[in-house]
C-alpha cells in the first residue's frame, strides 16, 4: 500500500477538502462524510442537487455500527455473503453530515474491499463520501482517462494510484424492506 498517497489523502480529508480516488468500483469524488461543507463541495463539483443522497464508504462492520442505529440481520447476511461490492441503504443514520442523508432519512453505505480505501478510512477514522467522477446526469467514466477535465480541475487532490486500470462497474445497491425482504435498487 502506498503510504505516501494515504498521507496526502488524509491531509486533504482533514482540511475539509475533496479527493478524486480509486475505489472498489469506479473512480470516486470523496470527502469527509461528517463535514457538511466538504459534502457541499462534492455536490458543487458534480453539479448535483443536494436533494440526492450520496454513497458513503466505511472500512468495517464496526465503523458501520457507529453510523447506523440498527443494522438489520438481513443486511449482515448480505455483507458476509456478497462477492461483489454491495451498497446497502439503511434507515436512521447518525453522526453523518445532514446533506449526505436522503430526504427519507436513509443513507447508502458500502463496506469497501479495496486496500487503498480500507487503509485510508481506517487511518481517517471516519467514513468518506464516494460518488462517481462525472457531472450529474452524464456518462460514468470507466477509466481515469475518461474523467472530465472539469472534475479533474475541481477536486483538491487526485490520488496517484491505479490511473491505468479500467474501473469495475458500479456497486449493487440494495435496500432491506420493513418486512425483511431485499429490494434491488441497482443490480
Amino acid at each position: 500500500m502506498n503510504s505516501e498517497e494515504i498521507q496526502h489523502s488524509l491531509s486533504v480529508l482533514r482540511k475539509g477538502k475533496t479527493l478524486l480516488y480509486p475505489t472498489d468500483t469506479v473512480w470516486g469524488i470523496g470527502c469527509d462524510a461528517t463535514n457538511s461543507s466538504a459534502v457541499s463541495k462534492v455536490y458543487t463539483i458534480k453539479k448535483r442537487s443536494e436533494s440526492k443522497s450520496l454513497i458513503i464508504l466505511v472500512n468495517s462492520l464496526e465503523m458501520l455500527s457507529n453510523y447506523i442505529k440498527n443494522i438489520p440481520t438481513r443486511a449482515l447476511d448480505v455483507i458476509k455473503s456478497s462477492k461483489k461490492p454491495t451498497t446497502i441503504i439503511y434507515d436512521n443514520p447518525k453522526g453523518l453530515a445532514k446533506n449526505c442523508i436522503a430526504i427519507d432519512d436513509t443513507i447508502a453505505i458500502r463496506i469497501v474491499k479495496n486496500d487503498f480505501c480500507k487503509a485510508l478510512i481506517k487511518e481517517f477514522g471516519k467514513p468518506i463520501v464516494s460518488t462517481s467522477a462525472n457531472i450529474s446526469g452524464e456518462q460514468m467514466p470507466k477509466s481515469f482517462s475518461e474523467i472530465p477535465t472539469t472534475i479533474l480541475d475541481s477536486v483538491d487532490y487526485i490520488v496517484n494510484l491505479h490511473q491505468n486500470k479500467i474501473a469495475n462497474m458500479s456497486s449493487t445497491i440494495l435496500r432491506i424492506t420493513a418486512d425483511d425482504e431485499i429490494e434491488v435498487i441497482r443490480a
